[in-house]
């Protein structure tokens, strides 16, 4: 068995970082029902579920790839989906969020009906079915072409074992550059609508847009980060045809900055720049000891 270096303590320092900061937020989430009864709050609790188990599978198979340990095809498969839908989970959910802060800046009158709790419902579901969509494809082309036997076959488990033909991994890239162009005119529909309004607005009204707009550009800049690690296993699998050792270090690197580094943006954007929830998250973070901050979270 391999000895542990430097940089498989890294990651899981970062990743055990990362999931005891989620946590707290989630717990956050759920002890308050304004927030469980907001639309963005309840597309910012998704994001955080779906990064708390994006990072648990990663990290597993990261692991397991390290100690070159196999799994059977039947087990791998699952974890795959899990994965390739909740890889496009957080990126599609964020630009639902982007849209949220749309309606809310540029139709407020309308925001109370179409951003209500019962529509987030709908959105989750509806977010659920467009992340499932590339993995059905996928799943359904490997169900045609794998016997029933290769299930029981012992393997490394990685996303390339479903997309063995080079057909196959053209399919899943025209796929993830379709959800790639989708989501970013969302997200550039929606900044220039509220950079509109922003010009616009004066006062009061003008400091709650400009706070919407820089909420926009720092969703954006993560779903870019989120969107690049979509295309990293294409770059992988090219780098891996070159050298091995140069295919570890990109992974290693992609891995951080491409899955690890967007999975703290949420905590940065809404655990610290929301103010209900700020004050909320250091008042259940201190035990209740922060009564001084509290203030009525249904105002």
């Amino acid at each position: 068995m391999r000895s542990i270096n430097y940089r498989v303590i890294l990651v899981q320092v970062l990743v055990l970082l990362f999931l005891c900061i989620n946590f707290m937020l989630i717990t956050t989430f759920f002890m308050k029902d304004f927030f469980y009864t907001t639309m963005r709050y309840i597309l910012f609790a998704v994001t955080l579920l779906s990064d708390c188990l994006m990072l648990i599978l990663t990290n597993f198979l990261l692991v397991m790839t390290y100690f070159h340990l196999t799994m059977q095809l039947w087990l791998c498969l699952i974890i795959y989906i899990l994965t390739a839908v909740y890889n496009l989970v957080t990126p599609v959910t964020l630009t639902a969020m982007t849209l949220e802060r749309y309606v809310a800046i540029c139709m407020p009158l309308r925001h109370a009906e179409l951003c209500s709790t019962r529509s987030a419902l709908r959105c989750i579901l509806i977010i659920h079915g467009l992340s499932s969509v590339p993995c059905i494809v996928v799943v359904l082309v490997f169900f045609a072409s794998a016997s029933v036997s290769s299930y029981k076959q012992y393997t490394l488990c990685s996303v390339e074992v479903f997309v063995p033909q080079n057909w196959q991994s053209l399919l899943r890239a025209v796929m993830i550059q379709f959800y790639f162009l989708i989501l970013c005119f969302a997200v550039i529909f929606s900044y220039v609508k509220i950079m509109q309004v922003a010009k616009a607005a004066s006062g009061e009204n003008k400091k709650s847009t400009s706070k919407g707009l820089r909420t926009v550009i720092l969703h954006a800049f993560q779903l870019l980060l989120c969107l690049i690690q979509l295309c990293c296993p294409f770059v992988e699998a090219a780098v891996l045809q070159i050298d091995f050792m140069l295919y570890i270090n990109v992974r290693y690197f992609n891995y951080i900055t491409f899955m690890l580094a967007p999975r703290c943006l949420s905590p940065l954007i809404y655990g610290l720049r929301d103010e209900k929830f700020f004050h909320a998250l250091k008042y259940y973070a201190l035990c209740g000891l922060y009564k001084k901050f509290l203030f009525n979270l249904t105002n």
